[in-house]
């Protein structure tokens, strides 16, 4: 699974840049996240922009890293696609993670969380 990360001010943008995140690949992700958040600060943005395809294996693999980095950091989503956005919504995720509707950009003053 391939990760990019970029930093920002207190936050820490993980890019996943595969189009599928599903039960083939969900060990792989959370092994990559675990890894790409090891020092993450407060807030962790996940850019799913590449992502066409949400399984609930993959969408399980998501809720995992949110456990993981909790309490001390949270996970937000961005930039999802609409049949991602579909999954997050059906299983009403979307009420659970936070989610950004488009990808966070340098310098950005993404909304704060509370």
């Amino acid at each position: 699974m391939q990760l990019t990360k970029e930093y920002e001010p207190d936050l820490l943008i993980v890019t996943v840049t595969e189009d599928r995140l599903d039960a083939a690949a969900a060990v792989a992700f959370k092994d990559a996240m675990k890894a790409a958040t090891r020092d993450a600060p407060r807030r962790v943005i996940l850019d799913l922009g590449q992502v066409t395809f949400l399984d609930s294996s993959g969408l399980g693999a998501i809720v995992a890293v949110m456990k993981q980095l909790a309490p001390a950091r949270q996970l937000e989503v961005a930039a999802l696609h609409p049949n991602v956005m579909r999954v997050f919504r059906l299983t009403r995720m979307d009420s659970v993670i936070p989610v950004h509707p488009g990808r966070p950009r340098r310098n950005q003053d993404l909304p704060k969380v509370s």
